[in-house]
């Protein structure tokens, strides 16, 4: 928050410490907590509060609506998943406590270990993060019968082009030019209908938000994703390409970069020495259904911003209403420019550049 926040941005403060506190207070965590404070709101799916407890501080993470459509309950459950199995891989905060909904926090919220790091800055901290999410993809995979509550598709590669295909939907109605829908329809009819049998093809714990404001870097240089709650059993391929694309080093201000195929490339050589996994192929199509992924979810948002916040605070909502103005203007600006013609065809010519990079090492 700025020095120039209005009344009523401190009104929202106030209130929602208020309602934290009572939360806490009714779940036994109100008498370690000496202080709290309302952190920068950065995200569209959550507010966060500082929690100091005398140096082991935590931060509550309230969600804002549930971007995987879930109701308040199962939301949590599904987000406490997230962190409880991520957090194995050293590269993710530590899961202490769940808060249930209630009058005072209708979408409860989540209690994780406070991350004292800053801003990943990019490229230098390119080889830190792929460390961390091959520290993520080489967690054991479990039985299919154990992976629940997290999503966990039989076909990962199928279900991505479903979800893509159902953002597609918003295209006729985001009010784009048509050589745009044209150029995006063009890309989602390019998308192979299968991948080929090989280890990047197949399933393991992934964070599909992992692009670099997500984030921090601690003293050590190590990197710590913080923001967990759409983890699911999927292709690691999607990972790399929300790290490395354009339509992500340039969405956060914080981190914001443009990157060079030379050093997209040294990313991904980076992660595939950590893992082992080398299929480019595999790796170069998932990176185009991601890219085609926020391009829709682009598209999603810009014909459904202007809508009334849920007042029952049911599942997804992606109404202005519930952030700061500010961010909702720094994402209006992110999505015009992601869905320029002339950023689309930018992105396609990195595409292919990044294509003979990497063949050249097979």
């Amino acid at each position: 928050m700025t020095e120039t926040a209005t009344h009523a941005d401190a009104m929202t403060r106030d209130d929602l410490c208020n309602r934290l506190e009572q939360a806490l207070a009714a779940q036994g965590y109100r008498k370690d907590v000496r202080g709290m404070a309302l952190m920068a709101d950065t995200g569209l799916a959550h507010h966060h509060l500082w929690l100091a407890r005398g140096g082991d501080d935590w931060v509550a993470r309230l969600p804002k609506q549930s971007q995987l459509g879930l109701d308040a309950h199962t939301n949590l459950n599904y987000q406490a998943a997230c962190f409880e199995r991520a957090g194995r891989c050293g590269h993710a905060p530590a899961l202490h406590g769940l808060l249930t909904p209630s009058a005072a926090l209708p979408r409860g919220g989540l209690l994780v270990s406070a991350v004292r790091g800053r801003a990943a800055r990019l490229p230098d901290d390119l080889p830190a993060i792929a460390e961390a999410l091959a520290a993520l993809h080489d967690l054991p995979l479990p039985p299919r019968d154990e992976r629940a509550p997290l999503m966990a598709p039989a076909d990962p590669w199928a279900a991505m082009r479903e979800e893509v295909e159902a953002q597609a939907e918003f295209l006729g109605k985001a009010e784009l030019s048509p050589a745009v829908v044209s150029a995006i329809e063009d890309e989602l009819a390019a998308l192979p209908p299968r991948l080929g049998e090989c280890e990047a093809a197949q399933p393991r714990l992934i964070s599909f938000d992992a692009h670099p404001g997500n984030f921090l870097i601690r003293d050590d240089g190590s990197a710590v994703l913080v923001d967990l709650e759409k983890c699911r059993y999927g292709l690691p391929g999607f990972d790399l390409a929300h790290a490395s694309l354009y339509t992500s080093t340039t969405w956060d201000v914080t981190s914001h970069a443009v990157l060079s195929v030379d050093q997209v490339a040294a990313f991904y050589r980076r992660w595939m020495s950590d893992t082992g996994l080398s299929d480019a192929t595999t790796l170069l199509a998932c990176r185009r259904a991601m890219w085609l992924w926020s391009l829709t979810w682009c598209a999603k948002w810009r014909a459904s911003h202007r809508r009334s916040r849920d007042a029952e605070a049911r599942g997804e909502d992606w109404s202005a209403e519930l952030s700061d103005a500010a961010l909702i203007a720094h994402v209006r600006d992110r999505v015009e420019h992601y869905l320029s013609l002339a950023t689309i065809d930018h992105v396609r010519r990195e595409f292919d550049a990044l294509a003979n990079a990497l063949e050249k090492d097979t």
